[in-house]
This record gives C-alpha cells, sequence and structure tokens, in this order.
C-alpha cells in the first residue's frame, strides 16, 4: 500500500523539514499551514528522515557517530599496587 509522510514545514531538519508522521495514502487527512503530504518509501519513519525540498526528496537522518574513549590500561605499577592491595585483604582473612 503507499504511504504518505506528513512534513512540518516549520520544523527545520537539515536543509529541509522534519518528518512528522507517515500514513497509508488512504488515512491521510487535510492538514493546515505549515503541512503538508508527500509520497514517501514504505520504509520512512517519522523523525528518522526528512524532507529535502531542493529535490522533493525524503532522506534518512545522518548517523552520528561517537567515538568511544580510548582505554588506557594500567601501567605495570598500577597492578602491581592492585595485586598487593589484594594480598593484605587476603592475609587479613
Amino acid at each position: 500500500m503507499a504511504k504518505k509522510a506528513l512534513i512540518s514545514t516549520v520544523e527545520p531538519r537539515e536543509s529541509g523539514y522534519r518528518v512528522a508522521q507517515v500514513e497509508d495514502a488512504a488515512n491521510t487527512f487535510e492538514v493546515g499551514a505549515g503541512l503538508m503530504w508527500v509520497d514517501c518509501a514504505d520504509n520512512v519513519v517519522a523523525d528518522q528522515f526528512w524532507y529535502d525540498p531542493s529535490d522533493e526528496l525524503i532522506k534518512a537522518n545522518p548517523i552520528v557517530v561517537q567515538e568511544a574513549a580510548p582505554v588506557i590500561a594500567p601501567t605495570k605499577e598500577e597492578l602491581m599496587a592492585q595485586l598487593q592491595a589484594l594480598q593484605a585483604q587476603i592475609t587479613a582473612l
């Protein structure tokens, strides 16, 4: 079944507008100023896509990749200190 995306032209995204809702074409309804229905693919999801008016295409939001903090291995001295602390705890038992 054909899908329609409800575009909110008052909510900028990227260089276009937010996809606020996705419905089967049969379930669309009249909208006011600042909203419009646009044909879309079946995989379009509200808030995960945006409408680009320059080429009239619906595009996926870019994925923001966050780099993980580098893992810093403990030094030999730090490991030896941990080992000594554990040995002291064992001895105290």
